[in-house]
């Protein structure tokens, strides 16, 4: 799916900037109601006006078009048996399946060998992908994709399987490329994917990543201590096929902290700076980043899986027979797949990947793994309350709507308490979920690791750069806003 929003005339401009402000859907609260949304027309016109005019300096045009882009998904009870004809109909013929060793022993694994063999289709599996993937590991995985010059993939798994296979996918479609020509800067050099990659099918495990959907992939960069990744639409999957049915295997610690990836997913896209407020504008739309800022469509998906979360993630973690919940938490991490995959996440992300990069020790309990482990929803939800209520004075209305849907009366909250209201909310659902760390000093951080902390997050500018009322232009100024967060998201 691919929308482009661009005016080309004066009249045009206008008439398409009054056509994305008013008419959207009157169930998404942002749209039937100004107030709720910071798109506004004067501002969008205005922009419009100067794009007609001859540029003065391009690195400092503002955005003007936004992109949709997202993969096929099929969603249904038992849906993954179809996955064989899936790929017969692609014209594979050599299949690389990739997975994890736990997720090989589990019924959506034989489901898909079956559809593999009904339809003749020869294949080898890797099961060897890492939960929360290194650089190293990541490297392990594209030495055996090159070795078996499969012309499609199918990852199953969660979303440490299907990134791996992602990248698998890249450098098995680039062999000569570096590992770090399509890293995010300033990490790695940034480079764009410049033509279409072999068919990728994912069928999820877990309801959390939204991976399925996204052109995101990412893994822990080892010698930098911290994550990062590559994002660029030609990276997302073909096909994603998510069937309930998949993650009734999940114990209730990978529900909990799946669960809290989509919680911030919706959080963070909701409440990320508008598209047309990042600089700069692409010279080349190839150029325009995956993660753009907040546009109304990506809105409508984010919210109401804020919404689903909120509702359905108490009930999936509390019981493992409630088919129910499950069922809407696959479809609430897909919804958010789709939302932050174009609109971008920001600071909760931003901050949690030098925190499980820098992880002092700590495993999380529940997850059947050897060292420690600081699982990726954990990593994002333990700044949350910290985070929203920096970010609160940027946007009071989309702050409170978002308080709303935690189930809180905010007709008598006023505007200058949305971030602190919501800081609330976030922090009395985390704690009624149960069996979350409550701060950053719960995972064995201390302020002698501020410092680390603060460093290992100022890399991640592609994210950074959505984040509100962050001062990314100013170093210095930065850095104090990042250790003063840190230091706020030690206890709560």
């Amino acid at each position: 799916m691919s929308i482009r929003v661009a005016p080309t005339r004066a009249a045009r401009a206008l008439s398409l900037l009054r056509t994305v402000q008013y008419t959207h859907p009157p169930s998404c609260p942002c749209h039937s109601n100004p107030g709720h949304h910071h798109h506004d027309t004067p501002s969008l016109i205005k922009q419009a006006r100067r794009s007609l005019a001859t540029p003065i300096d391009s690195s400092q045009q503002k955005e003007y078009a936004f992109e949709m882009a997202a993969s096929s998904i099929r969603f249904g009870l038992g849906c993954t048996k179809e996955v064989g004809m899936d790929l017969k109909n692609m014209g594979a013929k050599r299949v690389m399946v990739v997975t994890d060793s736990t997720v090989k022993k589990l019924d959506a694994m034989r489901q898909v060998v079956q559809g593999l063999e009904a339809e003749r289709i020869a294949f080898e599996v890797f099961d060897g992908v890492r939960v929360e993937p290194k650089d190293s590991s990541v490297k392990v995985a594209i030495a055996a994709a090159k070795a078996h010059q499969p012309d499609a993939f199918l990852a199953v798994g969660g979303g440490s399987v299907i990134d791996t296979a992602k990248l698998m996918n890249l450098y098995t479609c680039f062999p000569d490329a570096d590992f770090l020509d399509f890293v995010n800067a300033p990490l790695g050099k940034g480079l764009p994917i410049t033509r279409g990659l072999k068919p990728l099918i994912a069928v999820p495990t877990t309801a959390g990543t939204g991976s399925e959907t996204t052109g995101t992939a990412i893994f822990d960069l080892v010698s930098k201590r911290a994550k990062t990744g590559i994002a660029h639409r030609n990276l997302k999957p073909t096909l994603g096929i998510c069937d309930p049915l998949n993650t009734r295997t999940m114990p209730s610690a990978v529900h909990a902290s799946s669960g809290l990836d989509v919680l911030c997913h919706s959080l963070e896209s909701w409440t990320a700076i508008p598209y047309y407020e990042r600089v700069p504008r692409p010279t080349n739309p190839i150029n325009r980043p995956a993660y753009q800022g907040a546009n109304p469509i990506s809105d409508i998906f984010s919210l109401q899986a804020l919404r689903s979360t909120v509702k359905y993630l108490p009930r999936a973690v509390k019981d493992p027979d409630d088919f129910e919940a499950q069922h809407q938490m696959l479809l609430a991490a897909t919804l958010a797949g789709v939302g932050f995959g174009n609109a971008g996440v920001h600071l909760c992300h931003g901050m949690s990947y030098p925190i499980s990069g820098q992880n002092p020790g700590y495993k999380h309990p529940g997850y059947d793994v050897d060292g420690p482990l600081i699982p990726h929803g954990v990593s994002v939800a333990v700044t949350a309350p910290a985070v929203f209520k920096f970010t609160g004075a940027s946007n009071p209305e989309r702050h409170l709507a978002a308080v709303e849907a935690f189930g809180v009366d905010i007709s008598q909250v006023k505007k200058e308490s949305a971030g602190e209201v919501l800081s609330e909310a976030l922090a009395a659902f985390l704690v009624k979920l149960g069996d979350q760390p409550r701060g950053l000093k719960a995972l064995g951080f201390g302020k002698e690791h501020l410092a680390g902390l603060v460093e290992g997050t100022i890399p991640q500018a592609r994210v950074l750069m959505l984040a509100p009322t962050l001062e990314t232009q100013h170093l210095e100024t930065e850095r104090e806003q990042l250790t003063k967060l840190f230091e706020d998201a030690m206890e709560y």
